[in-house]
């Protein structure tokens, strides 16, 4: 098939428009020749001869007349062992090999190592029907499974004539061989690329996720839980912690895969990842939380369309590992700034402006975005999930902005950071009473949380958000009427509420005990907070219930701060019964 080529006739910043003379794919790869560059681009329109394409480089000094030669395939990623530890930019060069402080323009480096080699174990036998997905053979990178599977573009079933014996091997080198319908012999090595836009499809079913997804975090794992193969984000303004959140997340989630996607993130953050995670620590294996961690990084000063191609990257990834039946969690920091590069590439091809001049059709770009994440079940047996959390930085803080009320529409758990909390130093600022997860609704999980934690939790968790509520709208009153303006019983309802604040939602990131609970201990904690928020006191003056509750919260919060079930934590436990029995004698209903 002959290469269709074409000629520059127009540049708007990183849109550019191509009069091409030979056919050509929506979302095709092109690269345009300048000043000595190939600038890699994508076709986002066509109209009779015209093809529209961003450009994923600076466009600095491109001319009309400039020649393109287009690639014959979409945009694509480079899949197999070794990716694990890397960190790529949003079109999978491996950043560890470009050299210089900045990315050069027109530069693109292989983003596997062609030279290491891998211990192959061989999982297909002869004579096995296969088909996209199936797995042929296993190496091991970084102590996970890494499975080499058919490759996600075949279609229909094949028949394995051969699969090499175990040992070692590049990922160029062929392991297997694969017989057709037609009787054609296709070789595979250990690599395959795959387009980012097209969801990867290879598993038998996808029913809804209702695994608790353990982060250690207290505030999601009670209040506002997510699930195996579950969809969140994080919104909130500038310093409210949402990268902290993130961190505290990826480090401490029961997942096999982390991916992080840092999508026009301020070029300081995402030197803080590339400082701070190779020096974390897992707490589940004791091992350096980066050999299971890969980082897609596209800061704000790249251009806006390499943006969007990194989440895409990202997402693929993702899927790839989920089809080896591993739990991946993959975070995105922020999607704002994909829906504004989104936006920009909308505007400057004069189409019809939606909300804020964001594309019309966002709501369903988020929708199917989104709908890649989730739990699946192979053919074989197994299962996988993709967890997928994104944070959004609507501006002001205001979330009533376009790609939040979208990202609300599909993201069944809904993480609403407050300045208000922020500045009350009251972390994770997420805000107790606006924030939820419809996961609590699903039926299927209320089945799966009655067996792992206790069969009233769900009511529990209701109750203390029920207190909490009642604690905002009394806090309202007492800061219109003041301390005196209102009963006694309405102090200690509103201190019952602080009770839960600080000792059940409020956790320091950085101790080293508090900043992951495991679920054990956080039943019992919310059980023994409960169990004083059922109590009644008999107090004269809302000085004494504010004396007596804030003596309550820092026992609790120096039991946060101890082994669980230690000396000295029963040693809080029991001064905490004797503060209980105390002058105020509380009695139970």
């Amino acid at each position: 098939m002959p290469i269709t080529k074409g000629i520059v006739t127009g540049v708007v910043s990183n849109l550019v428009t191509i009069e091409v003379d030979g056919p050509v794919l929506q979302n095709e790869i092109c690269y345009i020749a300048t000043g000595g560059d190939r600038l890699m681009a994508e076709i986002i329109k066509v109209i009779g001869k015209y093809a529209y394409v961003q450009v994923y480089e600076s466009t600095r000094g491109l001319k009309v007349g400039a020649e393109a030669e287009f690639a014959g395939h979409l945009l694509q990623v480079t899949l197999g062992p070794g990716m694990l530890s890397r960190n790529y930019d949003g079109l999978q060069n491996d950043l560890d090999k470009m050299e210089g402080v900045f990315l050069k323009r027109g530069d693109y480096t292989f983003p596997l190592d062609t030279e290491k080699r891998w211990e192959f174990k061989p999982l297909a036998q002869v004579g096995d029907l296969v088909e996209a997905g199936s797995w042929l053979g296993e190496v091991d990178e970084n102590s996970q499974p890494h499975k080499i599977m058919v490759p996600f573009v075949f279609e229909g079933r094949y028949t394995v004539k051969r699969v090499a014996p175990a040992g070692q091997y590049t990922v160029s080198d062929k392991v297997a061989t694969l017989t057709d319908l037609q009787g054609n012999d296709i070789e595979l090595d250990m690599m395959q690329r795959v387009p980012v836009r097209k969801a990867i499809k290879a598993y038998q079913s996808k029913p809804r996720p209702f695994k608790l997804l353990e982060t250690g975090v207290r505030i999601i794992d009670i209040a506002n839980p997510i699930v195996e193969g579950g969809t969140g984000f994080i919104p909130g303004p500038f310093g409210t912690g949402k990268t902290v959140l993130q961190h505290a997340i990826s480090k401490q989630a029961e997942a096999d895969i982390v991916i992080m996607a840092a999508c026009g993130e301020r070029a300081n953050e995402v030197v803080e990842i590339f400082a701070e995670f190779p020096h974390l620590v897992d707490p589940h294996t004791g091992r350096k939380l980066m050999e299971r961690t890969i980082i897609i990084a596209n800061t704000s000063n790249m251009p806006v369309a390499a943006r969007e191609a990194s989440v895409y990257t990202a997402m693929t990834i993702a899927e790839y590992y989920r089809s080896m039946g591993l739990k991946v969690l993959l975070m995105a920091d922020s999607t704002s700034r994909w829906a504004q590069a989104l936006r920009e590439m909308s505007n400057r091809l004069e189409e019809l402006p939606g909300p804020d001049a964001f594309p019309m059709d966002l709501s369903a770009i988020i929708s199917n975005f989104y709908g890649r994440a989730g739990y699946v079940e192979l053919a074989n047996g197994q299962t996988g999930s993709i967890t997928f959390i994104g944070t959004v930085s609507p501006a002001g803080g205001n979330l009533k902005e376009p790609v939040t009320e979208n990202t609300k529409k599909v993201a069944r758990c809904f993480f609403a950071l407050e300045q208000d909390r922020a500045d009350k130093k009251r972390y994770p600022a997420v805000n107790p009473i606006d924030s939820y997860s419809k996961y609590l609704e699903y039926p299927e999980f209320a089945e799966y949380i009655a067996q792992r934690i206790a069969p009233n939790w769900i009511d529990k968790v209701n109750e203390l958000k029920t207190r909490m509520q009642r604690g905002k709208e009394i806090a309202e009153q007492i800061n219109i009427l003041g301390d005196d303006g209102v009963p006694v019983d309405y102090h200690v309802t509103f201190w019952k509420s602080e009770l839960i604040d600080f000792v059940i939602l409020q956790q320091d990131a950085f101790d080293v005990i508090d900043a992951v609970t495991p679920i054990e201990r956080q039943k019992y904690m919310v059980e023994l907070i409960i169990d004083i928020c059922r109590s009644q006191f008999e107090f004269t003056n809302f000085t004494e219930v504010m004396d007596y509750f804030k003596k309550l919260i820092h026992i609790c919060k120096q039991m946060n701060y101890s082994e669980f079930e230690s000396e000295k934590f029963k040693g809080f436990e029991q001064e905490l019964k004797q503060s209980l029995n105390g002058d105020f004698n509380a009695s139970k209903y």
